[in-house]
């Protein structure tokens, strides 16, 4: 496919280079003027091909910036400093450092886009002080894929409140870039824009994370973090100042207050072409290691669940057996208990739709309210049982006797340093009961996934669920679809809830193997199939046995082509079997053509192919061929897809 976005860029490429000087004027001018110093403060990444350069004088306070370098262009340039309750670090000079250290890791994922991780980096730590003679540390991290930062406060201020970061991204306006308005619960699209107004809803200049942006043609950058402790409130943008530098805020109100040596979460930028963004793992390779060591209970799968298609399905005891066979039928592992399952008629209350779903050989989920935001008489039940700690530990040693494998918590309060505690609680508190959480109504992840193995998916992104909601999605959803893999599902697994064959409350238009492509473009241990049971006995038998036997963790994943917001083709990989998977973000037909070469695949391999029929609600028929052939090229629908199955065996 010929990108309708090159001429685009070739048309900025020279103001582009004009306007990386204006954040700050003062930096650009200090690194020029302190050229006996400024070899010793850059980092370059372990490959050699980025570096990170400290803008800071060693003589005289100034406002100091670290700028990400690729080649001879700089990518971003991002302002540095932080304000406590009884200092401010805003004009600062270096008063001390460390060589550049290497440094490299080798670690095992239970879920995510690649289960054995490793990562190389390079790491330098400064020391800055500001006029009064305060300190602060400031420790970089350079990576092949991106760099980190993060602030280390002195034991002396362990007694102070955070209340701001002045960390600031330089965004210059005629960059692209993909955004969604801030939102308590991540649910907003990523719409593409070129300068730093409001693109599509008023949101005052605040902006959630992750942010992907396109500095120069064909080269991105995605702006995020990693690593939330108790004590931090996850972050978010705001360009309400200067809509070029996006602000790094915490909630409204929220005070951080650090102990003895402590950091702020890493500020991270992933950076290259989109398959280093999308195949990166540096958000987890940054997180604090797992705190589980055991974690053979922990079993990512497939789950029927009965909240689209049935609003209050689980108040319906004969609802829940019929998604109960479905799994059975689908031969997948889990059925979700969605709200109201304290309130279950129809022949059988919560017990007998446990022992029943036992009986069937399929794990019990069950959905839960976390109180934060929607309590009270209408309120979805049950209703405070996980807040208080006396509670949740008997709750969870209630579950455990029923034989609950995991729960679903929904509807927080946004990235407050209370939430994200209260995060970390339900988390920690689950770990002896064997249980694993999702969480739902959530802010995005930011690495731990890594450190709780028993965190299987995160909603924090506009997903199927809003067809029961409103008829937004449905003129929007292909284009979304073809964005987020770019964007949210980067930094961690999204629980879209994808494979809607039926409509909900709205309808959907994209095509059925559009749909069918979904469950592998998005990852998602804990993977929510959320039609009805007569949908997918309706689907042709291969569909359905390839849908039987997907995986949902990957021991390999890579970006074969795309561009966000136009198209996607990703191939993930589990054991010796390819599933590659490619959708249509238009409104006109598009061949989706991708080089298949990348997947080294046996000679002797067929690919398995679904693709559109005629009809947007029907797929064509299943075509057979040999990898061998060459590249890939299906022709889509508008809205449309396909699956193809590399494989030296049958389904």
């Amino acid at each position: 496919m010929t990108s309708n976005h090159s001429e685009y860029n070739r048309r900025r490429s020279s103001k582009l280079s004009a306007a990386a000087l204006l954040f700050p004027t003062a930096i650009a001018a200090l690194s020029l003027s302190s050229c006996a110093d400024y070899a010793n403060k850059v980092t370059s990444s372990p490959d050699g091909n980025i570096k990170v350069e400290l803008s800071s004088s060693d003589e005289v306070y100034s406002p100091s910036a670290l700028s990400l370098v690729s080649g001879s262009d700089t990518l971003i340039q991002i302002g540095l400093g932080l304000e406590t309750s009884s200092a401010k670090f805003d004009s600062l000079k270096v008063v001390g450092g460390t060589d550049a250290v290497q440094g490299s890791e080798d670690y095992q994922m239970v879920q995510g886009k690649r289960l054995h991780c490793t990562n190389e980096y390079k790491e330098r730590q400064y020391t800055l002080v500001n006029p009064a003679g305060d300190t602060i540390m400031l420790q970089t991290r350079v990576f092949p894929d991106g760099m980190a930062f993060r602030y280390i406060l002195p034991a002396s201020a362990q007694n102070d409140t955070i209340l701001s970061e002045l960390t600031a991204y330089c965004i210059p306006d005629s960059t692209r870039r993909w955004i969604q308005p801030f939102k308590l619960d991540y649910e907003a699209m990523f719409p593409l824009g070129v300068d730093g107004s409001d693109v599509e809803e008023k949101q005052n200049g605040h902006w959630g994370i992750p942010a992907l942006v396109e500095p120069k043609d064909s080269t991105f950058i995605l702006i995020t973090e990693s690593d939330i402790h108790r004590g931090h409130a996850a972050s978010s943008l705001s360009n309400a100042d200067n809509r070029e530098q996006y602000k790094v805020v915490y909630g409204p109100g929220d005070q951080v207050i650090p102990t003895e040596g402590w950091t702020t979460p890493w500020r991270v930028v992933i950076a290259g072409p989109l398959d280093t963004i999308v195949e990166s793992t540096l958000v987890t390779d940054l997180a604090t290691p797992a705190v589980i060591e055991d974690t053979s209970w922990i079993k990512p799968g497939i789950s029927s669940w009965n909240y689209w298609s049935n609003n209050h399905g689980t108040r319906d005891y004969q609802v829940v057996k019929a998604f109960t066979d479905l799994s059975v039928d689908m031969h997948w592992p889990y059925t979700l208990l969605d709200w109201e399952w304290d309130a279950m008629t129809n022949g059988g209350k919560l017990e007998d739709a446990v022992s029943y779903i036992y009986s069937k050989g399929i794990l019990p989920l069950m959905w839960y309210n976390s109180s934060e935001t929607w309590v009270g008489e209408w309120g979805p039940t049950p209703q405070y049982r996980l807040n208080a700690k006396e509670d949740r530990l008997k709750e969870y040693q209630w579950l455990d006797s029923l034989g609950i494998k995991g729960l679903k918590i929904d509807f927080f309060n946004g990235d407050s340093k209370g939430t994200m505690d209260y995060c970390i609680n339900l988390l920690e508190d689950a770990i002896p009961y064997k249980m694993m959480i999702t969480l739902h109504g959530a802010t995005a992840p930011r690495g731990w996934q890594r450190t709780y193995p028993n965190l299987m998916t995160v909603e924090g992104v506009y997903g199927a669920e809003w067809y029961n909601n409103r008829p937004y999605l449905t003129d929007r959803a292909a284009r979304h679809n073809a964005t987020i893999p770019f964007t949210r599902n980067v930094i961690g697994p999204m629980d879209y809830t994808p494979g809607t064959f039926t409509d909900s409350q709205h309808p959907h238009i994209t095509t059925h193997a559009h749909e069918l492509a979904l469950p592998i473009l998005f990852e998602s241990p804990i993977l929510h199939m959320p039609d009805r049971p007569e949908a997918y006995y309706a689907l042709p038998e291969d569909v359905r046995t390839m849908l039987s036997s997907l995986p949902t963790v990957w021991d390999d994943t890579k970006l074969l082509a795309g561009y966000p917001g136009e198209y996607v083709i990703m191939a993930r990989r589990s054991g010796d079997r390819w599933y590659i998977a490619g959708i249509n973000g238009t409104d006109e037909p598009m061949q989706l053509t991708a080089d298949i070469d990348r997947l080294e695949l046996p000679e002797d391999t067929q690919l398995i192919i679904f693709t559109d029929s005629d009809e947007p609600r029907q797929f064509g028929p299943t075509t057979y061929r040999p990898a061998s052939e060459g590249p890939l090229s299906i022709a889509a629908l508008p809205r449309g897809g396909f699956v193809a199955v590399a494989t030296t065996t049958s389904l």
